[in-house]
This record gives C-alpha cells, structure tokens and sequence, in this order.
C-alpha cells in the first residue's frame, strides 16, 4: 500500500532524486538539530518564573535547580553518545536511529510539558539528552556520508546555522510566548516542529539506498570495465605460461641464471625489509587492530584536542544558559520576554556559519579555531563591566554578547569539521576498512558529543555556581582565562602536529 512512499524491488519511491539529494540531506538534518536545540532552550528563560509556581521551588534555589536541570541534560549525552555511535557504525541504514530519536523527544517533550514536580521534570531532561545524542551523533555522520570529507566544512556551517538560530529562537520565543500565551502556548510550539521533523525524517532516503533505484552512470560503467580489463591484462602477464611457451623461449645460460636468482632474492629480501614494519603482523599490531574505533579514535592527540575544544566552547556556550535569564532579571530587572531577547546578540552572529565553514574546507582549521579561543578571552573577562541599569551598560552587554558569539561561531564549525578530518587521517594510515564498511563516522561524532555532553554539563555548574559564590566579576574571569588556555593545543594539534606541518614545509622549500 506504500510502495510509492517506500519503494519496492520494482518500483522507486516518489520523489527519489530529491529525496536522497544532498541538499535534501542536509537540510533534514539541520532541521533535525534546530529542533533539538530548540526544544532544549526553548524553556531556559521559562523555568525561573515557572519552578516557582509549579514546583513549589523557593526563590533563592532556583539559580541550583536550573543549573542541575541542564547539566542532567548533558550527563545523559556523555552516556548515551557513545552507544548510540558505536550501533550507528553497525546499522544498516542512518535512517531508522533517527526516527527513533524523534520518539525519545516527543517523550521528553511530553514529560516536560505536564511536569508538575521536580522529579518529572528531571526525568524529561534525561530523556531529551537521549534524544540529542541520537540526532548529533547519527546525524553527523549522515552527513559525512553524504557529502564526503572535502566538503564536511560547508556543511558542518550549515549545522552550526541551525545550533545558533535554534539557541536564539529557543530562549526567545520561549520568553515572549510565555509572557503572552502562558506555560503550555510554548510547548504547542515544540510539538509543531517535531511534527515537521517526523514528516522530513520519514521522507529521507539515503544515497546507498537509493543506489538500488537510481540508473547506473554510464561513465562509471566504463571505468569499471577499464579497470577490469586491466587487471585481467595483468593477471594474463603474471600467469604462468605453458610449456610450449616455455620452450619457445631462449634458455638463459649458467652463469645468467646465477645473477637472475642472486638479483630475485636482493629484491625480496628488500621488500620485505620495507614492509615489514608496518605491515607485519606483531603481538601489538594485532591488539590495536581489534580495539573499538572509539578507542582506537580517542588514543589520537589531534582528536583528544579537538574534543577539549568542543567542550570548552561548549561549556561557554551553556554557561550563559544558567547565567543571563538570572543576571539581567537581576541587574536591569527584566521578565522573560528580556531574559530570552538578550540571547539575540550571542547567535545572530551566527548566519556566518556556513561562509566560515567554506573557508575550513580551503584553508583548514586551526587558525579560525585558535583565533576564537584567544579573541574571546578579553571579551569575557570585559563582561565584568556591565553593573548598572543604565542604557550604557545594556547597550555594553549586547554589544560584548555579539562579539562573543562570533568568536564561539569561529570555534564551533571548524571544530566540528576537524572531527571528520582526523578520522579520515587515521584512517588512511591502514587498509581500506579498517575502521568497517560503515567507517567510523558515528563513532567519532559520539566523542564530539560526549565532548559537547561535558560541556553542557560542566558549563552551567562553571557559570551559575561560582557566580553565586563569588559574584559576576570573577565567573567572567575564569571564563576567559579557560578560553585562552584552551587556545595552546587547539593552535598545536588543529589538522595535525604543527610540528610536523611546519617540517612538512621545510622539506618541501629544500
């Protein structure tokens, strides 16, 4: 009866082309995690004024309570991320994980909705950090396969497109929403984009599935058949000839043959000199050969640097979460409609995603990535000057926000282009296959996610707790100094050991 939707061993599924096109792709995908994100933030700038009323939570613990809320949110990630990547690698298809996802968060979204009680409230942001991890992880990885490592940046900019509008939508149609409509007018909004999520999610077909249907190229055909009529000529040279072959040929005297054997076993003996090193198969070779890709991934310094880097940037992220709704209620004494505007400045920097992502797959990595560690150092730090409800001061806070999300968005992207880089990296050190016949996308963008997870977890409790212990001033500081620590080994490790690059570079000038 779904034959036309789904295809049958005869029949291609409607709209095929479009439906496994890359673009097509990457925008299911990208809605994908703007709906994630914004069903995450959607409720930041709601819980202060809704805890209270619906909770029976005390005024003086909301700033815990929500710092708790979001880092449960990220603990589940850390948990879940790496499971779900490593069944992603394993699965047939990219697909089926992804619906599943949008199960998890319809739930979550539900629980979130109707909880009138720490407990289900709690429960609902579990079950959407599961829900996140399935989107991040098999989602990336969708995309990897479809557009391929050389064009990871570019796409990668438009995921960060939607990272960002989702962060700033999310807080901020939550607030107004809330103001105007109430509590439940801004899950309707929730529930109507996981409604449009379903429908694209459903509708994706991808590219190795929709091989079985499409036409074959006829270019590819013909250099199928070069390839095996060469290699048919070559196996006819190295065949053995017959004996009357054999005795056509002239013998080759004594004294010649001696030489021929002597100059067979150097050249042996040679080759097995240069292959052996790598290619034979030693007690520790074996080991590292059966490790999960996972860990295999994770022994690498450039990936254990990328991840430190999508942390950080993840923990800054997030640490505004727990800190911006509370401090200009606070200091301006803004509702909500005003803690979820002040998000704007951070993200709409953002729509610059893409562009940058254009010039990762050109220039590389590391220098947008370091420039935006180090650029946001003084940045944060500068925060400690806005004190005063004065139009000054607003403007000030705006203004630090939307450079500070700049920098955040020259981290963001390159770093997540980088994950797909190093794996590509690793793997051309090996055989073809090494890491399965589905690579180790998911299992790569699983760390991404833990990396992410920690962030989340670790940037509200950063944020909100040493601001309520030792005030705004200092929680600005140690957001900057981390930020500028972690630009020494995203300079030295981003696309490689500089070292070697820069040795790379000499070898080449001599």
């Amino acid at each position: 009866m779904f034959a036309w939707l789904v295809g049958s061993s005869t029949r291609p599924p409607v709209l095929l082309r479009f439906r496994s096109s890359s673009t097509f792709i990457i925008v299911t995908v990208a809605t994908a995690v703007f709906t994630d994100i914004f069903t995450y933030a959607i409720i930041v700038p709601v819980l202060p004024f809704a805890l209270t009323t619906r909770s029976g939570i005390k005024a003086d613990s909301i700033q815990t309570w929500i710092s708790v809320f979001l880092a449960l949110y990220g603990a589940t990630l850390l948990v879940v991320a790496p499971i779900c990547g490593w069944l992603a690698d394993r699965s047939s298809n990219r697909r089926a994980p992804l619906v599943f996802g949008l199960l998890a968060l319809g739930g979550s979204t539900v629980m979130l909705c109707v909880g009138n009680s720490i407990g289900l409230l709690a429960a609902g942001r579990l079950l959407q950090g599961a829900s996140s991890a399935v989107v991040w992880v098999v989602g990336l990885a969708l995309l990897v396969d479809t557009v391929g490592a050389e064009g990871v940046g570019s796409a990668m900019g438009y995921v960060g497109l939607s990272l960002s509008l989702a962060l700033m939508l999310g807080p901020l149609l939550g607030g107004v929403v809330f103001a105007a409509s109430g509590y439940y007018a801004v899950f309707a909004m929730a529930f109507g984009l996981i409604v449009l999520d379903i429908i694209m999610r459903l509708a994706l077909i991808e590219k190795k599935v929709a091989v079985k249907w499409l036409p074959a190229d006829p270019t590819t055909i013909e250099q199928v058949e070069e390839g095996r009529s060469k290699g048919k000529e070559a196996e006819l040279a190295a065949a053995p000839r017959s004996t009357d072959d054999v005795e056509m040929q002239p013998r080759p005297s004594p004294a010649q043959h001696k030489d021929d054997k002597q100059r067979e076993h150097d050249e042996l003996a040679t080759a097995a000199a240069d292959t052996l090193p790598t290619d034979a198969p030693t007690p520790i070779k074996r080991l590292v050969d059966r490790l999960p890709a996972v860990i295999y991934l994770f022994s690498s310094r450039r990936v254990v640097s990328a991840l430190w880097a999508c942390l950080i940037q993840a923990s800054l992220y997030t640490a505004f979460d727990s800190l911006l709704p509370l401090y200009v209620r606070d200091t301006f004494h803004w509702n909500s409609i005003g803690a979820g505007l002040i998000f704007l400045p951070i993200v709409i920097v953002s729509f610059l995603g893409p562009v940058i992502g254009w010039a990762t797959d050109k220039i590389g990595p590391r220098w947008f990535a370091t420039a935006g560690f180090i650029a946001a150092c003084p940045l944060l730090i500068l925060l400690r000057l806005v004190r005063y409800n004065t139009l000054s001061q607003k403007v000030l806070l705006c203004a630090l926000l939307a450079l500070i999300g700049l920098t955040l968005t020259l981290v963001l992207t390159p770093m997540m282009a980088e994950i797909a880089y190093a794996v590509d990296a690793k793997a051309q050190r090996h055989k073809p296959g090494f890491f399965g016949k589905n690579g180790a996308y998911a299992q790569a963008y699983s760390l991404f996610n833990m990396a992410w997870a920690a962030g989340c977890f670790v940037g509200p409790l950063l944020g909100g707790l040493i601001k309520e212990r030792a005030g705004w001033g200092t929680t600005t500081l140690v957001l900057g100094i981390v930020s500028l620590v972690t630009a020494v080994p995203t300079a030295v490790w981003t696309g490689g050991s500089i070292r070697k690059a820069r040795q790379r570079q000499r070898n080449v000038q001599a």
